[in-house]
């Protein structure tokens, strides 16, 4: 039986909900596949923020290296600045671990309504693939003449060259990897003057490395309204910190439900743990309401357990889910049912 050490961060609002029904599926799956998991949980978030004023002790970064992976809820929750919570828990893990690379699929699944008129499954099913440790979300800048007719604020965005090639490689390797065709780029080079146009130069660079895969670029505002009007062009998107950000939400909308969609926070080499978690927040709106979808959390366990080498396992997970989906099993009310987040956890471990 292998050993799995797991740490748990619930985080914030709905992660304390979602989290537990993802655990729950992990235990099940793991007994089907010879999967000992050593789950370890941690209180790291707002509220313990507001307690101690830290969202993690000191040698919390130190901690999470002793796992094979982090399996986490969601960050944030009224009265703690988005900014705050984010720069003091998710940035300081997705750097420390060296986690560059933020994979999100877009994938409509049977038995999910579509809010685009005429869409199916078969129209939209491709990867988000965004730079997740520099480009426009650096530390680099600052505020001058706060409070005066004089203030201003500037923030400047960072490309290297090592960042920029090594997600574009890892896109690239992907497409190639999943069996897809074509590798798309996320721009703006026409409004920003220095930085896009070196991605331009440098995704043009590492395409010539791949000449069996096709390519294309668009910039970011044409961008949003294909993956709306045309979701079916596209395989594989490669974008900024920023611009990725802003696809991988949009991605998962389009498909029916930021509710049910995952990511992975990915250190490809292995070095370092890699971080898994719904793209949903933490919906302090709903929060303690127990009708929070948990598709988005289990769907993120099965990125976790393929990124650990249980394709199989992780394939059983999302067929499972599918299977709930299709065959009219619960739904929560974000797609169109009124279950609640354990009944259709529930279900989902059902249909394993």
């Amino acid at each position: 039986m292998s050993q799995l050490k797991i740490a748990v961060i619930p985080g914030d609002g709905i992660g304390w909900e979602v989290v537990p029904e993802g655990v729950k599926v992990l235990e099940a799956i793991g007994g089907r596949h010879g999967l000992d998991f050593q789950f370890t949980e941690f209180d790291w978030g707002c509220e313990r923020f507001h307690k101690t004023g830290r969202f993690m002790p000191d040698d919390g970064l130190a901690q999470l290296r002793e796992f094979d992976a982090i399996f986490l809820g969601a960050v944030g929750f009224p009265g703690v600045p988005d900014h705050v919570s984010l720069w003091e828990l998710l940035i300081p893990i997705r750097r420390a671990m060296q986690q560059y690379i933020n994979l999100r699929p877009v994938r409509m699944m049977a038995g999910m309504p579509c809010p685009l008129s005429g869409r199916g499954p078969e129209d939209i099913d491709f990867w988000v693939i965004r730079e997740n440790n520099e480009g426009e979300y650096s530390e680099i800048g600052g505020r001058l003449y706060q409070g005066t007719e004089d203030e201003l604020a500037m923030q400047e965005t960072v490309f290297t060259r090592r960042g920029t090639d090594r997600v574009m490689r890892y896109a690239f390797d992907f497409c190639q990897r999943i069996g897809k065709k074509k590798v798309t780029s996320a721009t703006k080079s026409n409004g920003i003057i220095h930085t896009m146009p070196y991605w331009d130069e440098r995704f043009e660079a590492i395409a010539a490395e791949y000449p069996n895969l096709d390519t294309d670029k668009y910039h970011i505002d044409i961008l949003t309204a294909h993956f709306v009007l045309h979701p079916d062009w596209f395989d594989v998107v490669v974008g900024s910190n920023l611009f990725g950000d802003i696809l991988s939400d949009l991605g998962p909308a389009v498909a029916g439900s930021i509710g049910i969609a995952p990511s992975a926070n990915i250190n490809p080499e292995g070095d370092y743990p890699s971080m898994f978690e719904p793209v949903h927040g933490s919906a302090p709106d709903i929060a303690g309401k127990k009708i929070a979808n948990p598709i988005g959390q289990i769907w993120s366990g099965a990125m976790m357990l393929e990124h650990l080498g249980y394709q199989t396992a992780a394939a059983d997970i999302v067929t499972a889910i599918e299977n709930v989906l299709v065959g009219g099993g619960p739904k929560t009310p974000d797609i169109g049912g009124q279950a609640g987040t354990s009944d259709l956890g529930d279900a989902i471990v059902g249909a394993l």
